[in-house]
């Protein structure tokens, strides 16, 4: 929010007659133990009341609602020597994310406001306690079971169809969009009128028309010309950062994303590709470079990454490309096992992964992850590596090692994810397979044989045919097939 839309939200706040379970005013700052319990319960009264968001205003006297300018500055303010933002995120659960604005309403009062998205699918806990405000007292959610169990019931409403921002006229989503980008990208020609833009935006589900136009969250996130202009998903731009070795000690360089990503993706994913390391193949006549991850494949992790995170959460969609791997990250954990991204799908959000698919960024449901797996043996790599936790989740990718120089858990998550690949493949893992996925002569037959036992030992793959004596002809397929 720009300081004119921050002053018109005060304006709009101070009119309420009273406080209310989603809206409270502060002269100065209070303990910061007790904005937690405050963000706590405006969250979760925002969710009962059906706001989008709640509001902590500083600045403002909480009897007579007379907008008094504050001293407190949340945005520098510390709790020891963490900022305190940083410190209220990490004891909030789960980590929603709020945004802290600070701004002169005039020459002489300055404003301090917390705009507090409502709680979803369950209460907002701060230190372990959730929290609702009953008139102007703050009291244990936990106290008031009817309202606990409201929250619980309440079906919330996809990020998607969110409100990025509203009161627009048909010129100023025009000035906020790129439009033309849906059209080129879909291969439809442009409308010949503003109207006719604005109707198909319409039905995509990118505006909404009331009294007069807005802007979904997913109008914004895709299209938005300048993120920054859009609060709610300025935080989701996508940062890019390159390691000089194998660890965070020394960055190289870091790039952040200010489009949005309909706009910016082909662009991101070239420019990961073209700073990713590379190996010298020479050829008969000349020689030449070929990247030493497959480009396809960090396409399809980029718009996983992008698809599936958790909006919700504190956090943005990262790549980060060491010496020896890249790691391609977003905030939120899968809502499926990450043993079974390879066959199942499912997304929390449904519309950005539909439009994302037609405007050719990604595979069709379900598609995504065989092909990375297919390139990554194609290109003789090691096995990619998922990791969720922490409201993260994280797939590595690494650059070549001989299999003598995989370690046992690496050599069995490679046959795990050769197993599954041949399974949605309608195939069979057998230990010729596996032998051509590794490059193993078949004198060594052996050596694959291990592979194969060890992973039966951990019980990631099976036999087709437990009966059968001959290991020759013995095939496998994934624990869960």
């Amino acid at each position: 929010m720009n300081e004119k839309q921050l002053i018109e939200l005060i304006n709009e706040l101070v009119k309420q007659p009273h406080e209310s379970e989603w809206v409270e005013f502060k002269h100065n700052y209070h303990a910061v133990e007790e904005i937690g319990e405050r963000i706590s319960a405006l969250a979760n009264g925002a969710c009962i009341h059906n706001q989008d968001f709640g509001y902590l205003v500083f600045g403002v006297e909480d009897k007579t609602h007379t907008i008094l300018g504050t001293t407190f500055k949340p945005k520098t303010h510390k709790k020891g020597n963490e900022e305190i933002e940083h410190w209220l995120s990490q004891r909030i659960d789960p980590r929603i994310d709020f945004n802290i604005f600070e701004f002169n309403y005039d020459e002489n009062r300055r404003i301090a406001v917390f705009v507090i998205p409502a709680a979803h699918n369950r209460p907002v806990d701060f230190m372990k306690n959730a929290y609702i405000r009953i008139g102007s007292i703050t009291r244990k959610l936990s106290e008031f079971p009817e309202k606990e169990a409201k929250i619980w019931r309440k079906k919330s409403k996809p990020f998607e169809e969110e409100i990025a921002s509203d009161g627009l006229t048909i010129a100023d989503i025009v000035r906020l969009l790129s439009t033309e980008t849906y059209f080129d990208l879909l291969k439809l020609p442009y409308p010949t009128n503003q109207e006719g833009v604005i109707e198909k935006f319409v039905e995509e589900g990118l505006v909404i028309k009331n009294k007069g136009y807005a802007i979904t969250q997913l109008g914004a996130v895709l299209f938005a010309k300048n993120l920054q202009d859009f609060d709610s998903v300025y935080r989701k731009t996508v940062r890019v950062i390159l390691y000089k070795g194998k660890n965070k000690v020394e960055t190289e360089r870091e790039q952040i994303g200010g489009r949005g990503y309909a706009l910016g993706f082909e662009g991101l994913v070239n420019w990961v590709n073209s700073h990713l390391p590379a190996n010298e193949e020479i050829g008969k006549v000349l020689r030449t470079e070929s990247r030493m991850y497959p480009e396809i494949a960090i396409r399809e992790l980029i718009a996983n990454a992008l698809i599936h995170q958790d909006f919700t959460v504190k956090g943005f969609p990262m790549i980060e490309v060491y010496s020896d791997r890249i790691e391609i990250s977003n905030p939120g954990i899968p809502l499926i096992t990450p043993d079974r991204f390879i066959d199942a799908y499912r997304s929390r959000n449904e519309k950005l992964a539909d439009l994302m698919r037609r405007l050719g960024f990604c595979e069709e449901k379900g598609s995504g992850l065989d092909k990375v797996i297919y390139y990554n043996e194609l290109f003789q790599l090691p096995p990619i590596n998922v990791e969720a936790s922490e409201n993260r989740t994280t797939v590595a990718m690494y650059s070549y090692k001989k299999l003598n120089d995989l370690d046992k858990k690496e050599k069995i998550r490679a046959c795990y994810q050769h197993a599954c690949l041949k399974h949605v493949s309608n195939e069979k893992m057998t230990n010729q397979s596996l032998r051509e996925r590794f490059k193993i002569e078949a004198r060594n037959y052996s050596i694959a044989s291990r592979i194969i036992r060890d992973a039966l030992e951990e019980n990631v793959i099976k036999e087709v045919d437990p009966t059968n004596k001959s290991r020759k002809y013995a095939s496998y397929i994934p624990f869960w097939a």
